[in-house]
Parts: C-alpha cells; sequence; structure tokens
C-alpha cells in the first residue's frame, strides 16, 4: 500500500497524551486485569433531563434540519450575555464579544492559527492541558513554559520570565481553576495578567472549562469579571463540565472583539456552526435553574474529601483542591511520576495520569480523577493504601 508523505504540520503536532494513556490502560485490561480508571476528565454524570428533553423536542424542529447561521443563532448568543450577567455580572455584547465553538478543544487550537506565524512565541502553563500545544505546533510556533509551581500557589512568576521572552510573546494560555493541579486564580493575580498583556502586548487566553466547580464556600472567578480583561484577551467556557455535556461538544469564547472576529472568520472555514437543536438545549441549560449545577458542584466537593482524607490516612501527600474535579498528588520518594503511575496499574489497578504528562514541571506528582462515583474512590482509597503497605 503506497504511504503518503504528511505535511510539516502533521508531523510537528506532539503525540495525544490522552490517547497514550487510554491505550496503555486497554492494554492492562486486555490482560484479564481489572483497573479503577481515575485517570481521564470525563464527567460520570449523565446530562440533567431538562437539557436532554430541549435537544429532543428542538430536533423535530424542520428550521434546524438546515444549515444553521454560519455564526450561530442569535438566541444562543442571547442565552450566554444572560448567563453571564447573572453569574459574574459581566455585560457581553452578543454581536461582537461572542463566538460559538464546536467543543472548547477546537478554539484553543484554532487560537494559534490565527495569531501566530511561524517563530512566534505562545507563553504555556506547566503543567498544563495539552491541547494547548497542538495549536502552535500546527502553526510552527515556540512554546515558552510559564512554571506552575507549589510555593507559588500553581500560579505563574510574571517576574521570573525573562523580559524579552514576554516582548516576543503573543499568545498566553491561563486556566483557572487548573486543569491538572486544582488550583485557583484571584482578583490579584488577574490584575498582573492584564497589566502584563496589556504592556508587552499580548492576547490572554483563559480556559475557564471549570468555572462552575469551587470548593469550600468560594465561586471561581471570570477572567471577564476583572476590568480590562476584554481588553486584552478573551476567556473560553465549555458545556462539557457545568452540565456534564462532554459529548454534545458545545462551548463559546468571550471578550475581546478582534479575537472574537478571528475565532469567527477562521470557523467559517471550518464548520458551517452548530446543529440547530444543540444550540437551543444548550441555551436552555444557561438561562434554567442551576440548582443541578450546584448539586454536581457539591457532589465533586464531597468527593473531594472523601479521597483526599483517605490518602492523608494512607502516608500521601496531597492537599484538598480548590476547584475543577482533579486532585493532584505527590508521588512517593524514590518514584518518577510516570514510575509511580505504571506501579499503581500493574500492582493494584489504579489508572491514574502522570504529571509529565503535562509539562516539565508536572514531574513529581500523578492526577486523579473525581468523576467517579463514591464506591470507586473507597475502593481506590484501599487500593492506594494496600500499595503504600
Amino acid at each position: 500500500m503506497k504511504q503518503f508523505t504528511y505535511s510539516d504540520a502533521m508531523q510537528r503536532l506532539p503525540d495525544q497524551f490522552f490517547a497514550k494513556l487510554v491505550n496503555k490502560l486497554n492494554k492492562h485490561l486486555e490482560k484479564g486485569h481489572d483497573a479503577l480508571n481515575l485517570g481521564q476528565g470525563n464527567p460520570d454524570q449523565p446530562t440533567p433531563e431538562h437539557i436532554v428533553k430541549s435537544l429532543q423536542t428542538a430536533a423535530e424542529n424542520p428550521v434546524y434540519h438546515k444549515y444553521p447561521p454560519f455564526q450561530g443563532f442569535d438566541f444562543l448568543k442571547k442565552a450566554i450575555v444572560d448567563y453571564y450577567k447573572n453569574e459574574y455580572d459581566v455585560d457581553l455584547d452578543p454581536a461582537t464579544e461572542i463566538a460559538i465553538l464546536p467543543g472548547s478543544k477546537t478554539g484553543l487550537v484554532q487560537l494559534s492559527q490565527c495569531f501566530m506565524n511561524p517563530g512566534d512565541v505562545a507563553l504555556m502553563p506547566d503543567p498544563g492541558y495539552p491541547d494547548y500545544w497542538s495549536g502552535v505546533a500546527i502553526a510552527n510556533g515556540i512554546m515558552e513554559p510559564m512554571p506552575l509551581l507549589e510555593e507559588n500557589q500553581f500560579l505563574p512568576d510574571y517576574e521570573a520570565i525573562d523580559k524579552e521572552t514576554l516582548k516576543k510573546a503573543k499568545l498566553m494560555f491561563l486556566n483557572y481553576p487548573n486543569n491538572p493541579t486544582g488550583a485557583v486564580a484571584d482578583r490579584d493575580f488577574f490584575e498582573k495578567t492584564i497589566e502584563v498583556a496589556d504592556r508587552d502586548d499580548i492576547c490572554v487566553v483563559h480556559d475557564f472549562a471549570y468555572g462552575a466547580i469551587g470548593f469550600d464556600g468560594k465561586k471561581p472567578l471570570s477572567f471577564m469579571q476583572v476590568p480590562g480583561a476584554k481588553e486584552v484577551g478573551i476567556e473560553i467556557y465549555t458545556m462539557s463540565k457545568t452540565y456534564n455535556m462532554a459529548g454534545w461538544r458545545v462551548a463559546f469564547a468571550v471578550g475581546n472583539p478582534s479575537v472574537i472576529k478571528a475565532l469567527e472568520d477562521i470557523q467559517d472555514h471550518y464548520f458551517c456552526s452548530l446543529f440547530g437543536a444543540l444550540q437551543e438545549a444548550s441555551a436552555t441549560a444557561l438561562t434554567h435553574s442551576q440548582e443541578d449545577v450546584r448539586e454536581l458542584n457539591n457532589t465533586y466537593e464531597k468527593r473531594r474529601d472523601l479521597l483526599v482524607e483517605g490518602l492523608e490516612e494512607a502516608g500521601y501527600d496531597v492537599k484538598p483542591c480548590k476547584g475543577s474535579f482533579f486532585a493532584w498528588l505527590k508521588v512517593p520518594e524514590g518514584y518518577t511520576s510516570e514510575g509511580f503511575a505504571d506501579a499503581l496499574l500493574e500492582e493494584v489497578g489504579l489508572f491514574v495520569a502522570p504529571g509529565i504528562g503535562f509539562g516539565e514541571h508536572g514531574e513529581g506528582f500523578v492526577r486523579i480523577g473525581l468523576n467517579n462515583s463514591d464506591e470507586t474512590l473507597k475502593d481506590a482509597v484501599e487500593r492506594f493504601k494496600r500499595f503504600a503497605k
């Protein structure tokens, strides 16, 4: 069979971290071993019933059987305006400050194609979500890491970044509540971010995927709530985590009009927006009661407490995450993150994500997903205890 040569852009793409993780798990299971999957960030609860019913009803509407408007239906953009006003007291212009996305991952990858030329610099959280890297690789850009260190509450220290690097940077990716560390950002940090971005002409991309998941009575702060945020960047919000709609692939970007226009322009070439019934169901999710969201947040907080208390009893070094649905566990002395993850899988059937997969500064940790039932997490704690012995 003839083998065709891939483009340079394809060859620059990094290995897909999560695909490699799943392959490792599948090989373990194929050998007849059992395993608890704590390594992925896939919500385990169903989409709330009223959202599903909205989709079912809307799917019968013949209007939605035709091509949707390229940049999405106005009613969904209006719902996003209402959501940001109700949840964050942020005013948005639906015509210029909102872009509908087929999943947040798509927009995060496209942004580098919109703003980076070969050799341009993007500032990356390290550790951070690996798919940020993909868009930079396609654009033939350069990634400069921003270390997220425990002593800095897993926030970048802008004073530690070389001034020339900051001047060269076109994009800065941030993500709070953070994947994988579970850290959150405060107003002071976002104010510093805006100051740096304004001074050095950097476009800030805040990935707010876990925006609805905050613990200990503290609601995560939206970047858009801080004065000046719209001037220097955007925020990307996904329906996946807030409403257990991961398979629906609906997200949106809000903020700086020039960035929003770039996203809509590039998507005019890739897509013809989303199925109208998906958009109607998403509007239903955003504008109806948020009680399901509050209950989901409480569920994750209870799971966090269950897991952390059990791990601490077993002698592991783990801090309660402040947001997201991940625990960030220090590996025991003598292990690398990948070595510890492999040992857990082989010896006690626990599948976790090694920190090195999220960047150099993820070494020394593993990520554990809270998107599992109480029973599964209790079983996991017992297996961690067995491993510790």
